[in-house]
């Protein structure tokens, strides 16, 4: 009977799993923590979430929320143990990260196909079937395998963790409560800043003593995940035009608009803790605990998790990766989740539901099946396996990977609307493949 093994029990690793598992195959899934952790891990649960506890947009005629569509068609169990975790955050879906994790853990873990032992992999099993899953934060020892293995050099991109404050310790006569534009609820606190408080806060991020060195210089961040304190290095208004845009948030109170605004997100069911939303950062803890007191509301806070800085590793998917997630060079190894370049939560699962779904193909003696070019998973696969491998970088679901819509259509809500109802349709038509 066939085996596959499984290596990483992150996102991309637990969709794949599930998926095998319940194809009647037998999984073994490794994951070395807790005996091996990393800089940002704090549990042993599968599917912990290290950054955000936010999946993002759920709205439907977003990237995001066409992305989640399609997974939920192809039978998401990340997006299942969601919806049964979730916490208010406007029209984003947001989960309490320790419950989702936790959920996840306990279905894989009474599965009875699926094996997981807690080890970390150095060498991969050979002329087996294997998925290797093992995300940004791969151990060393694999890594230099794996660098081995494909004869590429490392391509690397640091990334940075936001802090989250207790709920308790904040001062809620300052702050109010609204969701941008007044999209979904009011379920973002926001901390208004004046023109003076904006400027002294500015000041103090670009004099702040940084836990790393001159790398920023090196262009070695994926923009999403820029640290706010570089970010406030570019210029006087960065902030004002990124994480700390004010557009849409006019205080309820008096329906004046901030010159600038820091919002906080659920990150727990209970709402007892939020986090500062776009505030990935890199800072000392002494700098953080200082400077973001500096934000109105935030005077007393308490720091249940500073933010922290570590290092993304991912694979030259162009040089190396078939659009089926298969390498190359030997089509019983499969890639999935953000070690072959895409970046995000969702996006890391959805790759891992698509090596699922070519393993279980491919030990069956059925040949592997990619989701067309006009869904957003069929275009992620189709970029990180086509795009240049000479300056390769991370990339997020965008409509902007969809081919156009023939006849062109020049609204821009009425053509995203299209590149949604077009792309479902050909993920339901991929989905019935999978039947035969």
């Amino acid at each position: 009977m066939a085996v596959v093994h499984v290596i990483g029990g992150g996102l991309a690793g637990c969709e794949a799993a599930h998926y095998i598992a319940n194809q009647g195959i037998e999984v073994i899934l490794w994951e070395m923590r807790p005996d091996q952790t990393t800089p940002v891990h704090r549990t042993p649960y599968l599917a912990e979430l290290v950054c955000s506890n936010s999946l993002k947009s759920e709205q439907e005629h977003t990237a995001q929320g066409l992305l989640k569509t399609e997974m939920r068609i192809l039978g998401s169990l990340l997006l299942q143990c969601a919806e049964q975790t979730r916490v208010p955050a406007g029209s984003a879906l947001a989960v309490d990260r320790d419950l989702f994790a936790e959920k996840v853990t306990r279905l894989l873990e009474d599965h009875a196909n699926i094996e997981i032992i807690r080890q970390e992999v150095v060498d991969i099993p050979k002329d087996q079937h294997v998925i290797i899953a093992t995300g940004p934060l791969t151990s060393p020892r694999l890594w230099q395998n794996l660098q081995e293995l494909t004869g590429t050099d490392n391509l690397f991109f640091y990334d940075a963790v936001a802090p989250s404050v207790t709920t308790a310790s904040l001062d809620m006569s300052t702050i109010y409560r609204a969701s941008r534009y007044g999209k979904g609820t009011d379920d973002y606190l926001n901390c208004p800043l004046t023109k003076e408080e904006y400027e002294s806060f500015h000041q103090a991020m670009v004099e702040a003593d940084i836990a790393e060195g001159h790398s920023v210089d090196q262009g070695l961040f994926f923009n999403a995940c820029m640290p706010v304190e570089v970010l406030a290095r570019q210029g006087i208004d960065t902030l004002r035009y990124g994480p700390m845009r004010p557009v849409g948030l006019n205080n309820p109170r008096d329906n004046s608009r901030p010159y600038a605004v820091v919002q906080l997100r659920q990150e727990d069911k209970d709402g007892r803790i939020f986090g500062l939303v776009g505030f990935q950062t890199r800072l000392k803890w002494g700098e953080q605990d200082r400077i973001f007191r500096m934000i109105p509301g935030l005077a007393k806070a308490e720091f249940v998790r500073y933010g922290v800085m570590h290092r993304n590793s991912y694979i030259n998917s162009p040089q190396l990766l078939q659009p089926t997630l298969q390498l190359k060079n030997n089509p019983q190894l499969f890639f999935a989740g953000q070690i072959t370049g895409v970046e995000g939560y969702m996006e890391s699962a959805a790759t891992g539901i698509i090596a699922g779904i070519n393993v279980a193909r491919t030990c069956k003696g059925q040949q592997p099946l990619i989701p067309g070019e006009n869904t957003m998973i069929g275009a992620l696969l189709r970029f990180i396996s086509t795009a240049s491998s000479v300056n390769f970088q991370p990339i997020n679901a965008s409509f902007g990977l969809l081919p156009e819509l023939v006849p062109a259509v020049k609204n821009r809500q009425k053509r995203y609307q299209g590149y949604v109802e077009r792309a479902i349709l050909q993920t339901k038509e991929y989905s019935e493949l999978l039947r035969l």
